[in-house]
């Protein structure tokens, strides 16, 4: 049995800086049945990148969310529009060989000036800004490192130099910095990108959750409210819902903290930083409603396999603090990606031959902005019959570590429901019944069956989002028992205590 301990009194709204402060176009709720050259599972930045370049060729693009347009994983992200993905070259050129990294530069090359035309095209006001980012390190034995990935950098022909220090308030011992990297808001970005693709006849509708996807002439995806029929459909949902060669043992759900406070003077942090040492930070600005902003991100935590997630919140507010000029702290979240054994995304169709006009993407190992462009580009490519230079690269179907995925035990077993103090979760068994209970801060008590609706595992309570999270393959429900992020479909089931 887990010992549960008292949660840690968070600051700051539990919501995304981007996401809240959006403006919001609605769409409605798919009803009946439809038709269309391809439909599309998520309105994410895979999804909605797709759906555009479709629409740019002439083609019928229908696009179904399960919530609202932009506001999941990719209206939660730290929204580095950039190539520089920490050390990842010289791995790539180690295990995967020059060609490999040389695709893998081509294709976030390509999805940041994706990004960059776009903006400038459809007039999307996303404060857009253009800024060098930055790897840094604070050990002096690390620089050996930080060179060598400014080579393999300038071998693939990215722009790559070392400095002595990072530009940042504290000490470092070298850097690596790329200029010409960018920065936005990642929910207003897809808001535009949604305006855009409608003006050019593509069709979306919100709060419509795929529940199936069957074969009939070609593809049928049924929501709880409608049907749409089409020659090919495109999973973009993070994890995928479903896929003909199965994705959630080819990969491993990771979370981590973010918070943003409040900065005076933004001009003291002119870039994106991300430290490669452990524990890893991550260090943008942004802005809100009210002002600009410091984000900051703690490093990455296998989903539902953590006791006390408030306490890594806790922990990185105290490194800002102690790091940064930071004022208030305004807003936190979590946030989830899927990492892969090689930390290349998957992305294309996985079984062309018994599936054909299947695509999926997934895995984008915490750099979904460039890498999620880049392969909505592949699968928009395929669609239209045309070759896309990573498409070996990011092959969904190619061998992989079996030893990769691991699955973790729910961390929020407790003896009874007396032991739930309110605001908290657990998991009480009852001889062959596992429950999840949550009492909410006027002390009721809340349950739900603790069985995952995907695999059968048994869920964590997150006790800073207040979620239920699967330690398997990362599906998060929220306290109610509705699916917030997939692969699970649907939510968890209702128990009369």
């Amino acid at each position: 049995m887990t010992k549960m301990t008292k949660t840690a009194s968070l600051c700051g709204k539990n919501a995304s800086c981007w996401t809240a402060t959006a403006k919001q176009t609605d769409y409605s709720c798919l009803a009946g049945s439809l038709k269309a050259e391809t439909v599309i599972l998520g309105a994410g930045i895979v999804g909605l990148t797709t759906a555009l370049r479709l629409c740019e060729a002439g083609g019928s693009v229908i696009v179904l969310e399960a919530l609202r347009v932009g506001r999941q994983v990719t209206g939660r992200s730290t929204a580095k529009i950039t190539t520089q993905h920490g050390l990842i070259y010289r791995d790539l050129m180690r295990n995967l060989g020059r060609q490999a990294a040389q695709s893998y530069a081509d294709a976030n090359y390509a999805g940041v000036n994706q990004i960059l035309d776009w903006t400038i095209a459809h007039r999307i006001e996303c404060d857009l800004e253009i800024k060098p980012a930055y790897a840094y390190t604070t050990d002096a034995a690390r620089r050996a490192e930080i060179v060598a990935e400014a080579h393999a950098a300038r071998l693939v022909g990215l722009n790559a130099e070392v400095l002595e220090r990072a530009p940042l308030p504290f000490d470092t011992a070298g850097a690596l910095r790329f200029p010409d990297q960018a920065q936005f808001n990642p929910a207003q970005y897809a808001v535009g990108i949604a305006q855009a693709l409608e003006k050019l006849g593509g069709r979306i509708f919100e709060m419509s959750r795929a529940v199936s996807i069957e074969e009939a002439s070609r593809w049928r995806v049924l929501t709880d409210n409608g049907i749409v029929d089409a020659q090919n459909v495109v999973v973009a949902t993070n994890m995928t819902i479903k896929s003909p060669v199965g994705m959630a043992n080819r990969t491993q759900p990771r979370s981590h903290t973010a918070m943003a406070f409040r900065l005076d003077d933004p001009t003291l942090f002119e870039g994106l930083f991300l430290g490669i040492d452990d524990p890893t930070r991550s260090i943008r600005t942004g802005r809100d409603d009210k002002g600009p902003l410091l984000l900051v991100l703690g490093p990455k935590f296998n989903t539902g396999q953590e006791t006390d997630v408030a306490k890594r919140f806790v922990e990185l507010e105290a490194w800002a603090r102690a790091k940064l000029p930071v004022g208030d702290l305004a807003w936190r979240w979590c946030n989830e990606d899927y990492d892969t054994p090689d930390r290349v995304p998957y992305a294309g169709e996985p079984d062309p031959d018994k599936s054909p006009g299947f695509h999926i993407a997934t895995g984008f190992n915490a750099w979904g902005i460039s890498n999620g462009t880049a392969a909505a580009t592949l699968i928009a490519d395929r669609i239209l019959g045309q070759s896309c230079p990573w498409e070996k690269l990011y092959d969904p179907a190619r061998p992989y570590d079996k030893n990769f995925h691991v699955n973790g035990e729910s961390r929020s077993i407790v003896e009874s429901f007396d032991e739930i103090a309110p605001g908290q979760g657990g998991v009480v068994v009852k001889g062959k019944d596992k429950i999840a209970a949550f009492r909410d801060d006027s002390g009721e008590l809340h349950a739900v069956s603790a069985i995952c609706t995907h695999k059968g595992c048994t869920v964590s309570w997150n006790n800073a989002d207040r979620t239920w999270d699967c330690p398997c393959h990362g599906s998060i429900f929220t306290a109610d028992r509705s699916p917030v992020h997939g692969p699970a479909k649907k939510p968890l089931l209702p128990v009369d205590l």
